[in-house]
């Protein structure tokens, strides 16, 4: 192994302690900010690009992606494996995934804990599951073998939800806190999605960050959502990724940092994207929080 080829391996592997990149907060790569990211290089701390959008095996988006890394650590973010489908995992889609790990080196790799396909049928959308005892195992064995076929650890994220299944035998903090407990994994938090259903449900969402063990959460998402009007007159919050993080889930991300620690923390954004310059600001609101609480934990 060359020198340039062992910094960029240890570069991909996650210390225990501190900021596993140099900073907190990173952004999307997003083909809208592709060149901006290249002729400008924001200062930012880390990118996250979304696994499917380059299992092409090669082209411009691939091309880009590695012009990045470059310059950034890269994480991997799952989309469409469907972690909670009933069908068989893909193993096309394994197989592409691990192929681009083992390209880009990243130091997190991550999916949702939803469902997406059923009998060979692909949904749109990352549907949730069941609170069940036999959701949880479903669930923690396919992140077993997901990890096994690719060689890295995965993480995983929760979800947004709108509905809730009255076959429910535990709340949804407990769900995510055995799936990964059992899976043996680590965590994605995201923190706009605990504040989206805690409204739409009526939780405090700080029981859900409460029951987490800290050493399971590696990395924190934080995004925009919007409010619509339902029947009845209502208000249902939607994880559209499509505006700024809003005060109340900056207050929840504080509480977060404050019982969990700070961790790499993503800005997401994914419609009506807005300039670069205005998600390297909000990155760096995210860095100033997080270098608070990780000073006053020092």
């Amino acid at each position: 192994m060359d020198g340039r080829t062992e910094s960029r391996v240890r570069k991909s592997r996650a210390p225990r302690e501190g900021p596993p990149v140099p900073g907190w907060a990173g952004i999307g790569l997003r083909a809208e900010h592709e060149r901006a990211f290249v002729e400008t290089r924001p200062a930012v701390a880390w990118i996250e690009a979304h696994s499917e959008n380059y299992f092409g095996g090669g082209g411009k988006p691939l091309a880009a992606l590695l012009r990045a890394r470059e310059s950034y650590p890269v994480s991997l973010h799952g989309v469409g494996l469907g972690l909670g489908n009933a069908d068989p995992l893909e193993f096309e889609h394994l197989r592409r995934l691990k192929e681009l790990v083992a390209l880009t080196e990243p130091f997190l790799v991550s999916e949702h804990l939803s469902w997406n396909a059923h009998e060979g049928r692909h949904f749109n959308d990352l549907l949730p599951l069941p609170c069940t005892r036999e959701a949880v195992h479903h669930l923690a064995g396919r992140i077993q073998a997901l990890q096994e076929f690719i060689g890295r650890e995965v993480l995983v994220e929760n979800a947004s939800s709108y509905l809730e299944f009255a076959e429910r035998e535990m709340s949804e903090w407990e769900f995510v806190a055995e799936v990964v407990r059992e899976a043996g994994c680590k965590l994605l938090l995201d923190i706009n999605n605990v504040y989206v259903n805690a409204c739409n449900h009526g939780h405090d969402p700080a029981r859900f960050i409460d029951s987490i063990a800290p050493g399971r959460v590696a990395e924190f998402h934080l995004a925009g959502h919007s409010r619509r009007r339902v029947a009845g007159g209502a208000t249902l919050l939607i994880d559209t990724h499509d505006a700024p993080v809003c005060d109340e889930v900056w207050a929840l991300y504080r509480y977060a940092l404050r019982a969990i620690g700070p961790r790499p923390t993503l800005i997401e954004w994914d419609a009506r994207l807005p300039a670069l310059d205005v998600l390297v600001g909000e990155a760096r609101t995210a860095d100033r929080m997080t270098e608070q609480a990780h000073a006053r934990s020092a």
